[in-house]
């Protein structure tokens, strides 16, 4: 359910006081598309991500006792905890990620107190379109307004982040949590991941942020997303032997990279050069939609995408068809794999008019191709968390 108007907000609304009998604080915190800078976030990268209107909402109201009750929409399920004794530890369940919050909240010193939460949302779960950090962000919006405390946005971003760090242990860069914080309508967000300064990029108004989804599921959150991570911090370690004040990749230039490559395993190499390109790259497409290039930005989605495929190994075959076909559509940019790979989701910068010969298209060879159906998601982009009403 996307809820964007008056009507479906007192939908929930209505939803929430029939089951719960009390009326309800309502916010939501949107998803993401990331349109360059992939798996640079946690070495301390670049990224250039943008919210989309895929969200998710919670409503929230206060209980008389010192209960934690959640009622999930998606998953037709309720489960309740004591403010008190809340699990010290993942059930892998997707509460996770409400108490992770609830916990990081409680260590800053913000009062918590007994509440019903309705979590509804409706960005595609395992897409790549960052639906763990939406539901992050829109509960502990939530909680911050029900304890009628204020947070800003980065501190916020911040807390969302070690939420799933220390209590699910999937090990996420900041872009995610980030993005669903300070998205602005209409703009790409350009971030760097150390400093956390950024710069807020117009979008053309002819152009269309489509999101193919391969409807093949990625599972990163144990294995190969943690793997991926380990390789570039044995890479940073090694290229600070070489060179003082390396601290993560970001440190490392190309001339750097090319200087010591021969010295890697070739895993980690061409981990390396992945990321080391991939920030280059994702700087040089701020440059670019500044400047009004939007070929020049499509150029560089497709050199991301053929180097996440090839060195970071992160993409799959129905991710690469979906690319390639895009790549035979009039009006289409550029086109990449998003997210963390493995399945989820291609993004591709479409001229407006061109938008409906492109779903038709790409739609039809995809399942020539693969045998599957896939999902097509035409968005502009979004503005970040919000009390709604």
């Amino acid at each position: 359910m996307l809820i964007e108007n008056n009507a479906e907000i007192f939908a929930l609304a209505e939803k929430f006081t029939q089951k719960v009998g009390a009326r309800p604080q309502i916010v939501q915190a949107p998803g993401r598309v990331n349109l360059i800078g992939e798996h640079t976030d946690y070495n301390d990268g670049f990224v250039m991500p943008a919210a989309i209107q895929f969200h998710t909402s919670v409503a929230i109201a206060p209980r008389k006792d010192e209960s934690l009750v959640l009622h999930s929409e998606n998953y037709a399920e309720d489960v309740e905890f004591r403010v008190a004794e809340l699990p010290p530890k993942a059930r892998h369940h997707w509460s996770d990620y409400v108490l992770g919050v609830a916990q990081q909240l409680l260590k800053k010193g913000i009062p918590l107190r007994g509440a019903d939460l309705w979590i509804s949302g409706d960005v595609p779960q395992g897409a790549g379109l960052s639906s763990s950090a939406s539901l992050e962000v829109a509960v502990c919006k939530a909680f911050l307004e029900l304890a009628s405390s204020a947070m800003n946005g980065t501190e916020m971003a911040r807390l969302c982040q070690r939420a799933e760090n220390e209590l699910v242990g999937a090990r996420c860069g900041i872009m995610d949590q980030f993005i669903s914080v300070h998205g602005k309508k209409d703009h790409a967000l350009l971030l760097d991941c150390r400093s956390l300064e950024y710069q807020q990029q117009p979008l053309p108004e002819a152009v269309r942020l489509v999101i193919c989804n391969t409807m093949v599921r990625h599972a990163l959150a144990g294995g190969e997303y943690n793997q991926r991570r380990r390789e570039c911090e044995e890479g940073a370690r090694f290229f600070a032997e070489k060179k003082p004040g390396v601290k993560a990749l970001r440190d490392v230039s190309l001339a750097d990279f090319r200087k010591y490559e021969t010295g890697l395993p070739e895993a980690v190499r061409k981990r390396c050069r992945h990321v080391i390109g991939e920030n280059a790259r994702t700087i040089e497409a701020g440059e670019a939609l500044a400047g009004h290039d939007l070929k020049r930005f499509g150029r560089l989605m497709q050199e991301s995408h053929a180097s996440l495929r090839d060195d970071f190994q992160v993409s799959c075959r129905e991710l690469d068809i979906m690319v390639e076909l895009a790549g035979q559509v009039n009006g289409v940019y550029g086109a990449r794999m998003t997210g963390g790979g493995f399945g989820g989701c291609t993004i591709n910068l479409v001229k407006s008019e061109h938008v409906d010969a492109f779903r038709a298209y790409v739609a039809e060879g995809y399942e020539r191709a693969t045998g599957k159906r896939l999902e097509i998601y035409v968005c502009t982009a979004s503005d970040g968390v919000r009390r709604v009403a």
